[in-house]
């Protein structure tokens, strides 16, 4: 993998054909039968609201997640998933043991911008992002930086280690263009799990 060094030790590297075409597509269409989707809660000031975009979250047990002021719980993994997840460890030199998949509708579907940096995560967390179906821009910014706006498309990798969630933000901004349904899936290592007798986020 290709790195981009973005300074005091966060970097990233992008692989845009992680998966050849006909590999997404496969990966793409059982994900469609296979993950089970709801509109999750984010509380924002206090309120609950629905979060933009649908979400599911699966890991090994013991891997309990809570962001947004929620807990999530996972569930187990299923054929496609551990597939994937095997893919993206071996090229990655990462394991992971949680995946949140993210579906978005089409263009009014979003991500706000957020940092992956709760503490069940532990110090410097690396985030593998994999990308399948309509191409959305992700963008990562730092406070007196210029934005860096990155094409994900089908297929593609995009991992994250270092100082990247302590010193960046990301997220996925709403677009008026017509696009397609796109699934969007992080893989992380939990550390410790919220129902440990960790601090919570």
């Amino acid at each position: 993998m290709e790195w981009v060094d973005l300074g005091e030790g966060a970097r990233y590297a992008l692989e845009p054909s992680f998966l050849d075409q006909a590999a997404a597509d496969r990966a793409m269409s059982a994900l469609q039968a296979e993950l089970s989707f709801t509109q999750g809660l984010v509380r924002i000031f206090g309120r609950d609201i629905p979060e933009p975009r649908l979400t599911a979250y699966y890991g090994e047990p013991g891997t309990n997640y809570r962001y947004s002021g929620h807990e999530r719980r996972p569930l187990p993994f299923g054929p496609t998933l551990s597939e994937l997840r095997n893919l993206v460890e071996g090229r990655c030199a990462q394991p992971f043991n949680a995946v949140l998949a993210n579906l978005y509708r089409d263009g009014r579907d979003s991500m706000g911008f957020h940092r992956d940096n709760e503490p069940e995560l532990g110090p410097d967390p690396a985030i593998a992002s994999l990308s399948l179906g309509a191409t959305r821009i992700f963008i990562l910014k730092q406070k007196g930086a210029p934005p860096i706006r990155i094409p994900l498309g089908h297929g593609s990798l995009l991992f994250m280690n270092g100082q990247v969630q302590a010193r960046h933000h990301h997220g996925v901004p709403k677009t008026k263009q017509e696009v397609g349904p796109r699934i969007n899936l992080t893989f992380r290592r939990v550390i410790h799990s919220t129902g440990s007798s960790s601090t919570e986020a």
